[in-house]
């Protein structure tokens, strides 16, 4: 059992808190039994996986590690671990050849607003979800608890305006103040979604590369658009709607 928090191994674990760190390791940590367990399950590779027995019986993996609660605390990114703790390979995604419901992200600043898109793009049944001018890494650990794992499965690519105009797919900007509603959009074919910043939303070079811009219309006071996340899921929603009634 590792009860030092000065062992080398707790100190990689705690460097793995960067993103920059992660990017250069191509590592990331999945803390609590269900993103461990759904990481498993997607085929991720892990690189070590600790257990603190004190805060939880889990034996849900060959190789498990002891800790003490004192080094799970240490290592963990959340003031509450649960109990165990992965650390894995990152996936390293390609876009599919053919795409016909694609969310993209554009400067998203928030981990978890970033994990839900993923996990509401991931329900929608959508063919990835690509991050433009990306500020969060979708590794992030709060971005992994916000998805519920679906960035271990969903393709998530990063690329820049001049590579997503060159997929060929219709961009549908999501955009305040927007005359066309997004139910009369057609959203029912092959369609790239794009969400900005939640505080300044898409600028104007995104703005013009768009092929239609909608808005979803806020009828009650006191707001004047959707956390951006929301927002995703209504439009990927509205997508699935018109997917089905056109079947």
């Amino acid at each position: 059992m590792i009860t030092s928090v000065d062992n080398p191994r707790v100190k990689d674990v705690v460097r793995l808190r960067s993103s920059r760190a992660r990017r250069a390791a191509g590592l990331f940590i999945a803390e609590g039994p269900r993103e461990v367990e759904r990481a498993l399950a997607a085929g991720l590779v892990p690189e070590a996986l600790y257990v603190a027995p004190e805060l939880l019986g889990w034996e849900g993996a060959d190789r498990l590690e002891e800790v003490s609660a004192k080094v799970m605390a240490k290592m963990a990114y959340r003031a509450e671990p649960e109990g165990v703790l992965g650390v894995f390979r990152a996936p390293v995604h390609e876009l599919p050849k053919e795409l016909a419901l694609v969310l993209l992200c554009v400067g998203i600043e928030k981990p978890g607003n970033l994990g839900a898109m993923a996990r509401s793009a991931s329900a929608a049944g959508a063919d990835a979800l690509v991050i433009a001018e990306g500020v969060v890494d979708p590794f992030n650990p709060n971005a992994i608890r916000a998805s519920t794992g679906a960035v271990f499965t969903l393709p998530v690519v990063e690329r820049s305006l001049e590579e997503v105009r060159a997929l060929g797919i219709p961009l549908v900007a999501a955009v305040v103040g927007a005359v066309m509603p997004a139910w009369d959009a057609d959203l029912g074919g092959p369609v790239a979604i794009v969400i900005g910043a939640e505080d300044e939303g898409l600028d104007e070079r995104w703005r013009d590369a768009a092929d239609v811009r909608i808005s979803l219309p806020v009828l009650g006071a006191g707001v004047d658009s959707l956390n951006a996340a929301n927002a995703a899921a209504v439009l990927l929603f509205e997508a699935v709607r018109q997917r089905s009634a056109n079947a």
